[in-house]
């Protein structure tokens, strides 16, 4: 039978489960199954039920993705890299939830991977594939409020499969590019930024490679022929945000401020030219805490990739970039290190406050963008009001082509990296811009700081932004802010009435994962170049 619930997975997973198998309860029920092949998911087992289906927690543009009536609280992620990353990984994940509906099977997303053997509390269950769920049927149904602890031995597959994401091959190894539904191209999971979770890696590579993930070390292990790496998350993360990188790398080590580590991962033969831009991490992270508050994870780093992906990404606690970045001589300075708070202030707005939905991502994109354009102004003399009047010139077109910001169009089909378009970039930095100029910028500063604390660890909405908008104005936003938010038109802007968009044709970029879209004119870092924005 299907899940006997839909309802929507919570939101935040703040503690991990008891790493201790639940007591195994009386047998309601046995089913016996056959060994069969499936093609979905590898090898698996078929239960003798009705057909399996892929499930989803309904969200607004990707309704398939997560699954119902489980929270999960930890992921443990044991990968072993062969030394060719042209060649699928060994892999165990093992999740600890808690069950918060009556289940008697249990879905997960996965896709391009092969699954060996899946064990749910100890004991062999059947499997198979539907869609892209891995589809689990224990020996008995699942209450809510019971702990379950899943075990799946499987492979990981670097290769290219038919759409982006996942891992990312470089010139020395791999990393991962999950954003925005791609993490379960690499594990199984519940692949939705509103169930976050607590994460820990064991990484086994060959001599000569490093290996580096979210959170901190916790162990290195080295046998004669072989290493083994050990990182543990000490706040929960979105699957979307998880990262790994394997390479022959040189991780670098400094302080930051409160004596915060500080961590980067570079190409070897590159680590003398890369240095002086790393350097610079301190002094922006204090420019950001002087803006929005303390710091909210126990690490942060660079990840500087040998590999042409044309995008940066907020990987939480490390943050992906391309080499190039870095070492191609027509880019100026002070793009350069906009670009890096882009991805640094996404640790506050998308990885410590995530969406609840990914129509809220303007959430995370227009913040990232508003800091990157005020870091712009300031280090880079790049006027914040010239790049409004831009975007506010461009508003409507985008909003034509992509929706506005809080209700963005739905991707097209086999694109779903589709949604990261000029609307959620420079269209959302122009709602907060306008909140700025409607409510002044001494409450608009405390709502900043106080959106950060508030949503600490978990999720918010676009509904809980008006609302602690209106707290901190001391009036009702909800008119005001509607139009920015929702309507097919923008808005006139406070204190610039002769501002004026069209509905113009505006082409319709590429998506942020193409080489074409950083080196474009969009005011986001997947999209912007050097002169964009600027006077």
């Amino acid at each position: 039978m299907p899940l006997t619930s839909r309802h929507p997975a919570p939101l935040t997973s703040r503690h991990p489960a008891p790493r201790t198998p639940r007591r195994p309860a009386p047998r309601a029920r046995r089913r016996t199954a056959q060994a069969l092949l499936a093609s979905a998911v590898g090898v698996c087992l078929v239960a003798a039920s009705a057909p399996a289906e892929p499930l989803g927690i309904g969200d607004p543009l990707f309704p398939h993705l997560g699954n119902p009536g489980y929270d999960v609280q930890a992921y443990d992620l044991d990968l072993t890299y062969s030394g060719s990353n042209d060649q699928p990984l060994d892999a165990v994940t093992t999740i600890d939830a808690r069950i918060t509906a009556e289940l008697d099977r249990i879905n997960l997303d996965f896709a391009h991977g092969t699954v060996r053997s899946v064990e749910v509390d100890g004991e062999p269950a059947v499997f198979t594939g539907a869609g892209e769920d891995l589809v689990i049927t224990p020996d008995d149904d699942l209450d809510p409020g019971e702990p379950v602890r899943i075990t799946v031995r499987h492979t990981s597959d670097p290769r290219p499969g038919d759409r982006e994401g996942g891992w990312v091959r470089t010139a020395d190894g791999l990393a991962l590019a999950n954003q925005a539904d791609a993490a379960h191209l690499v594990f199984p999971c519940n692949d939705h930024p509103s169930d976050k979770a607590m994460f820990t890696f064991r990484i086994t590579v060959p001599e000569g490679y490093t290996a580096v993930a979210n959170g901190l070390p916790t162990a290195v292990d080295r046998a004669p022929a072989t290493t083994t790496w050990r990182y543990r998350t000490r706040n929960p993360m979105a699957t979307e945000l998880a990262q790994v990188s394997v390479g022959r790398s040189t991780v670098l080590h400094r302080t930051g401020p409160h004596g915060l580590p500080l961590r980067d991962v570079v190409p070897t033969e590159h680590r003398a030219v890369l240095e002086p831009w790393l350097a610079k991490t301190p002094a922006q992270i204090a420019w950001m805490e002087d803006r929005v508050g303390r710091y909210p994870f126990a690490t942060y780093g660079l990840l500087l990739a040998e590999a042409s992906t044309g995008f940066a990404l907020e990987t939480q606690t490390l943050s992906l970039f391309e080499r190039d970045l870095f070492t191609d001589p027509a880019l100026p300075a002070w793009y350069v290190e906009s670009i890096m708070v882009h991805e640094l202030a996404h640790q506050w707005f998308g990885d410590s406050v995530s969406p609840r939905t990914w129509a809220d991502l303007w959430l995370n994109e227009g913040h990232a963008t508003w800091y990157e354009a005020l870091y712009a102004e300031e280090r880079g003399g790049r006027s914040l009001e010239t790049r409004m009047r831009t975007a506010y010139e461009s508003s409507d077109g985008w909003r034509a082509a992509g929706g506005p910001p809080a209700a963005p169009k739905p991707p097209e089909p086999g694109r779903k990296i589709g949604i990261f378009r000029p609307g959620v970039y420079g269209g959302a930095a122009l709602v907060l811009y306008a909140l700025r100029q409607e409510i002044g910028q001494e409450a608009f500063d405390r709502l900043e700081r106080a959106w950060v604390v508030r949503h600490r660890d978990g999720n918010a909405s676009t509904a809980d932004f008006v609302r602690l908008a209106s707290e901190t104005a001391g009036r009702d936003l909800t008119g005001f802010l509607h139009p920015w938010l929702y309507d097919d038109t923008t808005p006139p802007m406070p204190g610039h009435p002769d501002w004026r968009s069209s509905v113009r044709a505006v082409p319709e970029e590429p998506g942020p994962h193409t080489r074409e879209h950083r080196h474009g004119h969009l005011p986001g870092p997947h999209g912007h170049g050097p002169d964009a924005g600027g006077e």
